[in-house]
């Protein structure tokens, strides 16, 4: 698996990494869900990314993976969802990193996110001040945003943060021109979202919002592109595991199959340029006007 220099905080991140959303739900059991994490560690996936909302995903990385803690980059996000503290305030925020670090039990998270909060948020700096804090006092080791439009953009330009997140697929490329500017003033990035929730395998809409939209746009995106397409999935993950500024891109999953074929595309490398313009320009023709989707 390629690894990359992420920003400039020292550290180096994978092509690919691992999303644990998934691992999180209590209806995949604890066994499974440890073979799984242990596996995509295995697989080289060497950068698990969580969050507070998903479930038992902190719990159980830091049951599975502590003992091979030094041997992967972990993310996290933060801002909400601390019981008897308002979300996005200082308090919540640093509360937050430290129940993180207990459930992942680790003394130190190496990239924690405000997750998806507004420009409002960012420009009052409270949170933003709570995370540079829980950084300053060796907690974090770098302090991040997770999100996307002008939120993100803002994000970018404030100095205040080390690395950034995005969404970026071939329904969602919005954020291209934020992940290169970011990289070029010096920040990591990461990017979610790079199967679009896989609308290719549904005849009809998903129920979830988001993914119906990315539903709709991958119709029109599809009839544009100019050429056939055997496998979407490896199509998708080496668009955005190569695109322009991206360090890593993130996917999830419980079955330990799709973690090996994902490996699998990503390390066969960029699409052919020809293909990689194609997907641009097609998303050009239909999508200019779509909005990024957190």
């Amino acid at each position: 698996m390629q690894r990359r220099a992420f920003g400039r905080s020292g550290l180096e991140v994978p092509a690919l990494g691992f999303g644990a959303m998934q691992v999180g739900d209590p209806n995949v059991s604890e066994a499974h869900a440890a073979g799984v994490l242990n596996h995509a560690l295995d697989l080289g996936l060497t950068l698990i990314d969580t969050a507070c909302s998903y479930g038992l995903s902190e719990e159980r990385i830091g049951r599975h993976l502590a003992r091979r803690r030094d041997e992967f980059v972990l993310s996290t996000k933060v801002g909400y969802g601390v019981a008897g503290v308002p979300d996005w305030t200082c308090e919540c925020v640093a509360a937050g990193v430290d129940a993180a670090r207990d459930r992942l039990r680790t003394d130190v998270i190496d990239i924690v996110h405000l997750h998806s909060c507004g420009t409002d948020l960012l420009d009052a700096g409270e949170v933003t001040r709570a995370l540079e804090d829980c950084a300053a006092a060796g907690k974090l080791r770098v302090a991040a945003y997770s999100g996307d439009g002008p939120a993100l953009r803002h994000a970018i330009a404030s100095g205040a943060f080390g690395s950034v997140q995005a969404s970026l697929n071939l329904c969602d490329q919005q954020a291209l021109r934020a992940l290169v500017e970011a990289r070029a003033c010096g920040l990591g990035t990461l990017a979610k979202r790079p199967l679009a929730g896989q609308p290719w395998h549904s005849g009809e809409p998903p129920q979830d919002a988001v993914h119906a939209e990315y539903w709709r746009r991958f119709a029109l995106l599809r009839d544009q592109l100019g050429f056939d397409v055997d496998d979407w999935e490896a199509l998708a993950l080496r668009f955005a595991a190569y695109a322009p500024g991206v360090d890593c891109v993130i996917v999830g999953g419980t079955d330990p199959r799709h973690l090996e074929r994902n490996r699998a595309a990503v390390t066969a490398g960029p699409l052919e340029s020809l293909q990689q313009q194609a997907v641009r320009a097609a998303f050009g023709r239909v999508g200019a006007a779509w909005q990024g989707l957190v």
